[in-house]
């Protein structure tokens, strides 16, 4: 009995450890958050030009006290599961420090308790965001850093409400029409020879 009671014992008290360390497991958190970003359904965004605007708020349905632990919001571009398939590297995982479906932070602002109204903040899409299907979601923190609460643009499986980046390529606009000009240069510069050559040939007859 006493040797069941002190596993029973360890395994509480790793599981409480495990969340002192930030161990949370993403199914732990209540979605508190209300969150929108203007990308509407499959619209396609241009890395590295095209802008978002997300906002977020306290759900006002909640009773008070709800954010009394928040101290900071941190809004994340995410990974879409048809995003995710195969791709071990934005595997999504419960375990919140082993997460790989949020890689890409859009901004990290104080919580002020103080002010319930909607908050928003407009960024351009970084240009190494790589090409993918793409959610929004904000993490409410503690003081320690420990995310206490969430919430999201897309539904509870992730479906809807998702929009697509597409990431810049390695070549400019400008270094494509510098190639086409050049190369039409040269064709040009080619048959200006031609001419010349064969004006000379008829002179010289």
């Amino acid at each position: 009995m006493a040797a069941r009671f002190l596993v029973l014992a360890s395994i509480l008290l790793c599981s409480f450890a495990g969340t002192c360390y930030g161990n949370v497991l993403f199914s732990s958190l209540k979605r508190t958050l209300d969150v929108t970003a203007s990308p509407k359904q499959g619209q396609v965004l241009i890395a590295g030009s095209d802008k978002i605007t997300v906002t977020w708020a306290l759900n006002n349905t909640l009773p008070p006290g709800t954010d009394s632990s928040y101290k900071t919001i941190k809004v994340n571009l995410c990974y879409a599961p048809i995003s995710q398939k195969d791709r071990a590297w934005r595997k999504t995982e419960d375990n919140l420090k082993r997460d790989k479906t949020c890689q890409f932070n859009i901004v990290t602002k104080p919580y002020l308790a103080s002010n319930k109204t909607l908050q928003s903040f407009e960024m351009v899409i970084q240009r190494d965001v790589p090409t993918a299907t793409y959610f929004v979601r904000a993490y409410a923190y503690d003081s320690n850093e420990v995310q206490v609460g969430y919430g999201q643009t897309t539904d509870a499986k992730k479906g809807t409400n998702l929009f697509e980046v597409q990431a810049i390529s390695g070549r400019h606009v400008s270094l494509d029409i510098c190639s086409i000009c050049f190369s039409a240069f040269s064709v040009i510069s080619l048959f200006v020879f031609f001419y010349v050559e064969k004006r000379k040939q008829k002179t010289q007859k």
